[in-house]
């Protein structure tokens, strides 16, 4: 599954003459080279700071590659959710941040010729169940100071029962940004190395030593005085933000539609969750389709309603064809705000930038905006509303401990279900783990190659699942992800499945 913004992207090389030899150095290493990443570095690199950004794998290889990016201050239900948990206050601080990171970004785009197009956003209804949602939003956000209106209909080919209409907003392919961005982080002196996964961080204060494993599986040390973990989620346990934040996956289609395709972007209040935009391509304008949503780990046969919702497009525009499938990782804060900062308090050499939930193209800005005057001393009136640690968090206790009894079901279900052993070779993309708790494997076959592996994350030991949709094995207690063959795809663990012999 490749997105519609990697299908066609040429991978960007390391052009810095081997930032990784010996023992290397910088002021600032930033890990993750997403959007939340490379704006920070590129920030901090234009003040002066000797920067170094880590990818694990490839720039944009995480949420911001396979995003729908639609940067937009009106968000689904965002803001009437942040309303009834923390107030309008706090909800104003979050949409100030967000608009000043949709500034920021927008500015960028505009001054560096990146194709940006500005559409109306929609968070709407698709049956009578979802009105009152749509309704709530619309008063959330006017109490919040955006500018919405309540639009009875549109003229869309889909089930539109009313919702909320925020003008001029706007939509983009994300790897031409990053491509710029990474363009301009080297321009100032700033380093970028792909392939280098961090496993550890040891050390106090200024003096943090990481622990990188190379694509070439070599291991080196890089030390710094100052840590940004732009991850999705901390790749560190310091914090507990793992047990602060619910992965949610999520997938995308996109298509060739016969005549008009829709414009505007919109977002459902009601499920099953429907998003669409429209993205221009060599071959004409492309029909997205997002939806499909689930915890990670948890949903038994996802390709089922990835069906589903192809099925969806398919009855609403005839004759579509079906061009790229993708999917993607968000986290979903406990208190329905972002957590950006010190990853515990007092401790500023180690930053963090979490729990987007789905909107990180104007929070990824922010962020980083916020980030950045963290380090250098500087002060944003609304990053109270995205403090990694702050009195706020107290409203988010109930889910937070709802999401950890989930958890401790997840981790006692996934040891105690398989109790029999199997011989046999599962049938083409399909993953299974059986045996008795003291011999588990995960077993599996993709392209027609099997892959025996042990089915224990090696982040807290849960057991993990598969997902049939993405061909991958998923921890349904953090949200850690492995390729068919127990590599690591993404956090919060750090290492991979076991390889069976």
């Amino acid at each position: 599954m490749t997105s519609l913004w990697l299908a066609d992207h040429a991978a960007i090389s390391n052009t810095s003459p081997e930032p990784l030899s010996g023992e290397p150095s910088a002021d600032v290493v930033v890990v993750g080279a997403g959007i939340t990443g490379l704006i920070t570095a590129v920030l901090l690199a234009r003040s002066g700071k000797d920067v170094l950004v880590l990818e694990a794998r490839t720039v944009g290889a995480g949420a911001t590659g396979n995003t729908t990016a639609k940067i937009s201050l009106l968000q689904g239900t965002k803001l009437s959710k942040i309303v009834a948990k923390q107030g309008a206050k706090l909800a104003s601080q979050y949409l100030d941040g967000n608009r000043e990171g949709q500034a920021w970004l927008l500015q960028y785009c505009e001054q560096r010729g990146i194709d940006v197009q500005r559409e109306d956003a929609y968070t709407y209804a698709q049956s009578p169940d979802g009105v009152q949602a749509a309704l709530d939003e619309l008063d959330a956000a006017r109490s919040a100071g955006l500018d919405v209106e309540w639009a009875d209909d549109a003229d869309v080919p889909f089930p539109f029962r009313g919702g909320v209409r925020l003008r001029e907003q706007a939509q983009f392919d994300p790897m031409s940004l990053l491509d710029t961005l990474v363009e301009e982080l080297q321009a100032h002196g700033g380093r970028l190395a792909q392939g280098a996964r961090v496993r550890r961080v040891s050390g106090l204060g200024a003096n943090l030593r990481l622990r990188v494993r190379t694509s070439d599986n070599a291991e080196i040390s890089v030390r710094t005085g100052q840590l940004v973990l732009a991850t999705g989620v901390p790749i560190l346990d310091r914090g507990g933000f793992f047990a602060r934040l619910k992965a949610q996956r999520s997938y995308c289609m996109s298509f060739t539609v016969p005549g008009d395709v829709t414009r505007g972007m919109y977002v459902s209040t009601d499920s099953p969750t429907r998003s669409v935009r429209y993205a221009p391509t060599s071959d004409g304008d492309a029909l997205v389709v997002g939806g499909a949503g689930h915890p990670v780990g948890r949903e038994k046969g996802p390709s089922e309603a990835l069906e589903e919702l192809e099925k969806w497009t398919a009855l609403h525009y005839p004759g579509a064809m079906k061009t790229h499938s993708w999917s993607a990782q968000d986290y979903t804060p406990a208190d329905g705000l972002p957590y950006v900062g010190a990853i515990l308090p007092g401790l500023d050499s180690i930053c963090v930038a979490t729990g987007f939930d789905k909107w990180g193209m104007s929070n990824g800005p922010a962020a980083a905006l916020a980030l950045t005057s963290h380090i250098l001393g500087g002060r944003m009136d609304w990053a109270g509303a995205f403090a990694s640690w702050s009195p706020h968090e107290l409203s988010g206790i109930t889910t937070a401990a709802q999401s950890n009894l989930e958890v401790g079901f997840n981790l006692a279900k996934g040891w105690v279900t398989p109790l029999t052993a199997s011989s046999e070779r599962p049938p083409e993309g399909c993953g299974v783990v059986s045996g008795p708790p003291w011999h588990l494997q995960a077993k599996s076959t993709v392209d027609g190659v099997e892959h025996v592996v042990s089915p224990v994350c090696p982040h807290l030991g849960g057991i993990v699942n598969w997902n049939d949709a993405d061909k991958s094995w998923e921890c349904p207690l953090h949200g850690s992800r492995f390729a068919a063959d127990g590599t690591l795809l993404e956090g919060p663990a750090t290492g991979d499945l076991t390889r069976s012999v």
